[in-house]
């Protein structure tokens, strides 16, 4: 029950738990769920022992959509000259999230340079066991000479992996999401790209959210995308 949790998103486990409320049969009930995991949450649902018992596994996929629909706690993250907002935000409060991670570290930047905090808290992590780092960059930014390469920043975070923006209908693709997502529950959305400036001179606004169930999203979406818009580098 815990995988089968972990697997779905709150949504899904709402649109199946009313879909067995209306009767309907497990299998077409879990159609409502993204085709590349029906087959393994399906798995688990019998290997649970709740396949033959609608009622009771209605039930536990209720519980999975409530607690994936709790936000715990909601902070505003603002950087300004003069340390007129107590200090960085990424410094102060996203290095030590990245050093704090237990399972996984997701992350996306216009801009990525060895002045930031960042630069050396995602090379840690990358190389803490247990970890899995994953950071997406603007292949234009990362290519204009003011800082490391993409090939480097790949280099630099091995063996997390590393992707770069892809051209697409002929046209290159600018990366200006700028999210930070840790151990599939803390989430960081910031104007601030991964930089001294940002960190420190410009005033830049972020917003972190304790939330599973949009950390969920945010880096299912980000993987979605990786086929058409994204690159490994080094590939």
């Amino acid at each position: 029950m815990r995988a089968l949790g972990a697997l779905l998103t709150g949504t899904e486990a709402r649109l199946v738990a009313t879909a067995l409320e209306d009767e309907e049969s497990v299998p077409s009930a879990f159609a409502m769920v993204d085709l590349g995991r029906r087959s393994h949450a399906l798995d688990l649902v019998t290997g649970a022992g709740l396949r033959a018992d609608r009622e009771l596994l209605a039930a536990v996929l209720r519980g999975v959509e409530g607690a994936h629909s709790v936000t715990r706690r909601v902070e505003t993250l603002w950087t300004m000259p003069g340390h007129l907002a107590g200090g960085g935000g990424l410094t102060t409060s996203l290095v030590p999230l990245v050093e704090g991670a237990r399972e996984s570290v997701v992350c996306s930047t216009f801009n990525f340079q060895r002045s930031s905090g960042m630069w050396g808290a995602l090379r840690a992590a990358s190389r803490r066991p247990g970890v899995g780092v994953r950071v997406y960059v603007d292949a234009g930014a990362s290519a204009g000479g003011s800082g490391p390469s993409a090939g480097e920043v790949a280099e630099w975070l091995a063996p997390g992996e590393a992707f770069r923006t892809r051209d697409f209908d002929g046209r290159p693709v600018r990366n200006h999401a700028k999210f930070l997502s840790v151990d599939h529950r803390f989430v960081v959305v910031t104007s601030a790209n991964f930089s001294w400036s940002a960190e420190y001179g410009n005033i830049e606004l972020g917003v972190r959210i304790d939330d599973p169930s949009l950390a969920d999203r945010v880096e299912r979406e980000m993987r979605d995308a990786e086929d058409v818009l994204y690159e490994p580098i080094g590939a």
